[in-house]
Parts: structure tokens; sequence; C-alpha cells
């Protein structure tokens, strides 16, 4: 039976600049290649040990990348090793296969949201009222399931972060604050659904994942094993689970730990 491995991208496998956390002197520094080019620009990197790992990951087990990021944003990065046949894009709004999305499985997504939670078009009323223009830098919608802004932190009230959680939650939403971004996100637009899809597809009976984010718990918790940073929203929050590990290793590093604790548990041997 295969081994499924479905595993947050930003600040899990893959890092911008800001987020590389290298402590090191530089001369120890490891050596980066870079997985992802934005309007020209080098925008995220995994260490080359992390991106042998994730080669050797490829061809072991089918490895499912599970992003909060649209088609659009996902499909820009580059990751080394064999092309995933499966994808996870838009929290679980889109499944791709082969790079395409199913519409079968969109069409069940959407169905569900506009039966148990409040509409996007409420949530992004609320956010364009009550966030201050003096922090917020864009309103976005992503892929016409969730909504976000783009924030300067240090201006962000922590009161207003807190307000619109509880906001939030009474409507069947979640918030969550990833470095300079917050989302709003319908609850049953979830990872670990479509994580349970790709399985049945494939045939797995055994689930890895990994995730930094308040919306990389469902998908945790889904898993048979899970592993988390060192850093992010799980991490500051504390929290964890029986069959999860939270590891010290942060930035970078952490992305090639998560690989390597990924392909001994798929090859205990190793």
């Amino acid at each position: 039976m295969p081994v499924l491995v479905a595993s947050d991208l930003d600040r899990t496998l893959i890092y911008s600049a800001a987020a590389l956390g290298l402590t090191m002197p530089d001369a120890q520094a490891p050596r980066l290649l870079c997985v992802e080019v934005y309007e020209s620009r080098p925008l995220s990197y995994m260490t080359e040990t992390a991106a042998g790992l994730l080669t050797d990951l490829g061809d072991s087990a089918v490895f499912v990348p599970t992003t909060t990021r649209t088609r659009e944003q996902y499909q820009r990065i580059n990751l080394p090793g064999p092309p995933p046949k499966y994808a996870i894009c838009a929290n679980g709004g889109h499944l791709l296969v082969d790079g395409v999305s199913d519409p079968d499985w969109h069409a069940r997504v959407t169905a569900r949201l506009a039966d148990e939670c409040a509409s996007l078009a409420e949530v992004r009323d609320h956010l364009a009222r009550t966030a201050d223009p003096l922090w917020v830098r864009k309103h976005r919608v992503a892929e016409d399931l969730f909504a976000y802004l783009v924030v300067e932190r240090e201006l962000l009230p922590e009161d207003w972060v807190k307000e619109l959680a509880v906001w939030a939650e009474n409507r069947g939403w979640t918030v969550s604050l990833q470095g300079r971004k917050i989302y709003a996100v319908p609850k049953p637009l979830t990872k670990s659904a479509a994580v349970y899809e790709v399985a049945r597809r494939t045939g797995a009976d055994l689930t890895l994942a990994a995730g930094d984010s308040l919306l990389d718990a469902d998908l945790l918790l889904a898993a048979h094993r899970g592993w988390r940073p060192g850093h992010g929203e799980l991490a500051d929050s504390g929290w964890t689970a029986p069959a999860i590990s939270a590891l010290s290793e942060r930035g970078v590093l952490a992305g090639e730990r998560i690989l390597r604790e990924f392909l001994r548990a798929v090859n205990p041997a190793r």
C-alpha cells in the first residue's frame, strides 16, 4: 500500500528570504535552492539538502503539496523531484490531478460552503468596514472561496484580530494570522477533507503530514503521524496532539528536518 505524505508549503517546506531564519554565522549557512520566482525575482527557497530529500520522498511515497495558495500561486513553485500527481490548493477548495482542478470535487466543496456558513460577500463587507487603511495594504479574495488581508504587522492592533476571530467563529469561519496576512476561511473549507479524498483514490493506508499554521491543524489531526516546526501559529500557541511531533528547528532548517522525518517514517530501515 502506498504512503501518502501531505505537507503544507510556505514556512513548512519552502521559505521566503524573510522567513529563512539563518541564525548561524554566514560562512556556516546552508546552500539554498530557489524554488519560486515571482515577477522575475526569486521568492521562495529550500536548502539544497532538503531538495535532495524531497526528490527521494517523491520516489518512495505519494507526495501531495497541500496549500492555502491559489492555483496560480501554487503553479509558480518549481519543486524538485517528480511532479506530484495530486496537489491541494485554496485550503482544499481545489484538488489538482496532473495539474488540473477536479470539477466534481470543487462542486462538492462549494455546495457545502453554501449550506454551512456565512457567505464570502458578508465576510468581505465586514473586513472592508472594520479594517483600518492605516495598516491594511491589500484586500484580496482567493478563488472566490475565502478572503485575506495583507497588513503592516507592526501597526496591526492585536485586539482587532481577536475580535475578528470571534465574529467569524459565530458565522462558521476561521481566522488565521500568518506573517503579513490575515486569512478568513470558511470552516468547512479544509485541507483534511481533500487529503481524505486523495487517500481514498490512491488506496494509501498511512498518511503523514506537516504544517505550521492554524489552518494546518485539521490536516495534522487527519494524519496517522504529523510534524510541526518550532515557528508559526501552532508553535506560538503550544498546540500539539498525541500523534504530532513538535520540532525545535525553526526556519528553513525545519523544512529539512521535516523531510528527514517523512523519509524515516516511509522507510523505517533508512
